[in-house]
This record gives structure tokens, C-alpha cells and sequence, in this order.
């Protein structure tokens, strides 16, 4: 919304900066894809294999984007989401093993349901600060899943489990693929569509007018935290199904590129706004620059200070964005 000045012209207000701001992200893809594209022209970057690649690696990660969405809108946070990864990984593994595919899916997303409800518990009921509970459930589940299997990988020989979570394909699209579009569009439509979108976002911009205005916070809280641990344990199946294996280092590495995906989409790390869609384009663009900066030959340390500085970017704008 604009307003006139004195001689007429219209002068952008300070909502229109702020909603101007929410489009940083889709600006920066551009920009960084440009750049690579420039770049790293006769190193394969353009090449429709490299491109599906960076796809289909980001799917588990925009996966756990879209969890971390609803729980930093509500104010808070979830850092156990690698250990959750690999513990679902891992028990999906371990009794299909055994049992087959069903009890294994079950087992799998149970495990991360499970975690999720302990992280939720503390969190809403005991009302512990959900970084110290996540941080501690993050080392708890992390030793967990190196002693489930004694740090042995379980291989995933199911077919039927590996095509449908991984590596198998519907209309020529690969599985991961469609997973990923399911769990945008649920989850756009749940977060701008219902109520229970409309009470997270409330619960994180003020949670006690949230509590006076009749939202159950305690609820809501439990349930976003239910939902990072679901959807984390959905990642470790499609980790499972598309390695075709489960090993206890599975999503060791993937917080920091979860948590910059989404800042960088345009969720405020104090809560209040979100966007799935945001979530999606910066997990593509996380990747993208993993892709590009292994391309051009930097290590693995080089790659990390870079994500670094990407996120204390991004918090520094989310943290200014609130504060306004």
C-alpha cells in the first residue's frame, strides 16, 4: 500500500519495504544461479543431470524445511532434527530387515513422531526452553542412533520401500520429486489455510495475547513439535529409500543447511511469519550453492564458512525485520 506525497507522486510505506524484503530470497536464487551458470559454464553446472541432482538431494532437506517453518513461527526451535533423521533411518532399516516394508514405514515414522512428542512435552507442558531440550535430545538421539546398529550401515534391500521413497519414479518423475510437491502443497495449505496455520503464527508473534484470545499455546507448541519430528523422520525414510541404506551419520550435517534454507525463505526466527514456499526456494538455493561451490573445487571447510555467513546474514535481516 502506497500513499501520495505533496506533490502527488506515491511514496512507498514502511510495510511496503518490509513486504518488498520477504522476496530476498527468490532475488538471490536468481543471482546465485546466474553466477554459476556464468561461472562454471564448461564444468557441467547447467546439464540436466546436475540440476536434477541438486533436486533430488535437497528433497529430505526441504522436507525438514517445511517442519522448521511451523516451529519457528511459533517461537520456537528444533535442533534435533539430524539425530531424528537417523534414528528413523535407521529403525525403518533395521525392522524391514526383519519384517518387511509396512512395519518398517511404521517403526521409521514412529520413531520421529515419537521424538517429536518428548521434544513437545518439555516444551509445552514442563515449559523448558525448546533450544535446550532440542539441543539435549540432539545429542541424546545422535548417540542412539550409533548405538542401534553398533555404527554398522543396515542396508535397505526392499525394492518396493527403495522405489517408492527413493529411487524409483511415477510418469518419468522421480519419487523424491513428488514427495517434495506433496509436502509443499500440504503444508502451504495448512500454514495460509486453516486455523491451525493461523494459531502457530499467532502463538509465535505474541503467545500470551495468543493464550487470552482462546488459542491453547500449550497445544500448539506440542504440535508443531510433533510435526519437525514427523516430517524429519519422513526425511530419513527418503534417505533410506534413495541410498538404498541406513547409517547413524545420515542427516548428521543437515541442520545448518535446514535452518539457513528456512531464514533465508523468509521465516523470522522469533516467530510470527513464515513461508513454505520461501522454505522451498532456499533449500533449492542451499543446494545449488553446495553443487556450485564443489564445482569450483572449494572444500568441504570453505563450504561450511560460506553457509555460516549466509545465515548470520539472514538472522541479522530476520532479527531487524522483527524488532521494526
Amino acid at each position: 500500500m502506497s500513499i501520495a506525497s505533496k506533490t502527488g507522486a506515491p511514496v512507498m510505506t514502511m510495510k511496503s519495504r518490509i513486504n518488498l524484503q520477504q522476496y530476498v530470497v527468490y532475488f538471490g536464487f536468481v543471482a546465485i544461479f546466474l553466477f554459476f551458470a556464468i561461472v562454471l559454464k564448461d564444468s557441467g553446472f547447467l546439464t540436466a543431470r546436475n540440476l536434477s541432482n541438486i533436486v533430488l538431494q535437497t528433497a529430505p532437506v526441504t522436507i525438514m524445511a517445511i517442519g522448521l517453518v511451523f516451529v519457528l513461527s511459533a517461537g520456537e526451535i528444533d535442533l534435533s532434527i539430524g539425530s531424528i533423521v537417523a534414528v528413523s533411518a535407521l529403525s525403518a532399516a533395521v525392522v524391514i530387515e526383519n519384517y518387511g516394508m509396512v512395519p518398517g514405514i511404521l517403526a521409521g515414522m514412529g520413531a520421529g513422531l515419537a521424538i517429536g512428542f518428548a521434544n513437545g512435552v518439555l516444551v509445552a507442558f514442563v515449559r523448558l526452553p525448546s533450544f535446550l531440550v532440542t539441543l539435549a535430545t540432539m545429542g541424546l538421539f545422535a548417540g542412539v542412533a550409533r548405538s542401534l546398529t553398533n555404527l554398522r550401515s543396515v542396508p535397505v534391500t526392499d525394492e518396493m520401500f527403495t522405489g517408492f521413497f527413493g529411487s524409483g519414479s511415477l510418469l518419468g518423475i522421480p519419487s523424491l520429486i513428488w514427495w517434495t510437491i506433496l509436502a509443499i502443497i500440504v503444508g502451504h495449505v495448512i500454514y495460509r489455510e486453516t486455523r491451525f496455520g493461523a494459531h502457530v503464527l499467532a502463538v509465535g508473534d505474541n503467545a500470551r495475547a495468543a493464550g487470552v484470545s482462546g488459542i491453547k499455546v500449550p497445544r500448539i507448541r506440542l504440535a508443531v513439535m510433533m510435526l519437525s519430528g514427523g516430517l524429519a523422520g519422513l526425511a530419513g525414510l527418503l534417505y533410506a529409500g534413495r541410498l538404498q541404506a541406513a547409517k547413524y551419520t545420515l542427516g548428521e550435517t543437515d541442520l545448518m543447511t535446514v535452518i539457513a534454507a528456512v531464514i533465508v525463505g523468509g521465516t523470522l526466527l522469533n516467530g510470527g511469519r513464515g513461508s513454505i514456499v520461501g522454505a522451498l526456494v532456499g533449500s533449492l538455493m542451499m543446494g545449488m550453492l553446495n553443487n556450485g561451490l564443489i564445482l569450483m573445487g572449494l572444500s568441504v571447510s570453505d563450504q561450511m564458512i560460506v553457509r555460516g555467513f549466509i545465515i548470520l546474514a539472514a538472522v541479522a535481516v530476520s532479527l531487524r525485520e522483527k524488532q521494526r
